[in-house]
């Protein structure tokens, strides 16, 4: 696997050795910290293209507190170990200076898409997001980019930015990868203690209470239900449950044809999200 730290060298290579040779590059943007739902990102991207290139970037951008910023998990050594071992062809892992100057300005007009949810919670997050995504788009010019179904709202912005800028890039989301508990695999996970993980288990049960027991008909209920469920666990604090139309994350009725359910809750002091595609 070869390794970059700077754009020049990243560039080069890829026009040099990939480019020229009519390869195709699949991309899998990353902050590190990897776990088997990075790896099964790579694994997806290698089926269809020629070259893979992970990026690790803990983006500073798309954090509102600098708290979650500074400890955000970084394990370098560790993540590159695990890309040798499923044959990663290049890693990207610059410096912020690197990839931000100091005049650098962004803003993306995403629409009420970027004040639901996740959104609503972490104010200009996803500004950020599109932020970073759009500069590794415009370096790598990958034929398509592969992301996590966990980030669900996610892939709606970058879809969506993708749209707007006319960037010429095949967009995939890929399914959520679970421990065999049910918990999300997140690189947050490492900060939940064995009590705590036993509490974050009710995410993943309410998400699959509705789906068995959804009726279109129902939706409030199921909602409202969910929530108790939740509400109930000891040491989860509840952030949000929606059942939402998938294309729009507005609340769903009973006429919405694709439905997703999704949750945030902070357990202990660790935010995590999930969710569940419906129909």
């Amino acid at each position: 696997m070869k390794i970059f730290t700077t754009t020049k060298a990243l560039r080069e290579y890829l026009l040099l050795q990939i480019r020229n040779l009519r390869q195709t590059i699949g991309l899998v943007p990353t902050m590190g910290a990897l776990h088997e739902g990075h790896l099964s990102l790579i694994r997806q991207a290698q089926l269809c293209n020629s070259v893979v290139v992970c990026s690790i970037f803990v983006n500073p951008t798309q954090f509102n507190d600098p708290k979650d910023l500074e400890k955000y998990p970084r394990t370098l050594e560790a993540d590159i170990k695990m890309l040798e071992q499923v044959n990663c062809n290049v890693l990207f892992n610059p410096d912020v200076n690197e990839i931000y100057d100091t005049h650098e300005q962004w803003h993306l007009p995403i629409g009420k898409l970027e004040n639901l949810l996740e959104g609503k919670f972490r104010p200009g997050h996803y500004q950020g997001v599109t932020q970073i995504v759009f500069i590794l788009f415009k370096l790598v010019e990958p034929d398509s980019a592969f992301f996590g179904q966990k980030d669900y709202q996610q892939f709606l912005i970058i879809s969506k930015m993708v749209k707007l800028k006319r960037i010429p890039v095949k967009l995939v989301m890929c399914p959520i990868k679970r421990d065999p508990d049910g918990l999300a695999m997140s690189s947050r996970n490492i900060h939940l203690s064995p009590g705590e993980r036993r509490h974050a288990l009710v995410l993943s049960r309410a998400l699959n209470w509705v789906k068995n027991n959804f009726e279109p008909s129902h939706i409030s209920r199921l909602k409202k239900e969910a929530e108790l469920m939740i509400g109930h666990e000891p040491g989860v604090e509840l952030g949000y449950f929606e059942i939402a139309n998938g294309d729009t994350l507005t609340p769903a009725d009973a006429g919405t044809q694709k439905i997703v359910a999704l949750v945030a809750a902070r357990v202990g002091k660790t935010r995590l999200i999930d969710n569940v595609v419906i129909s």
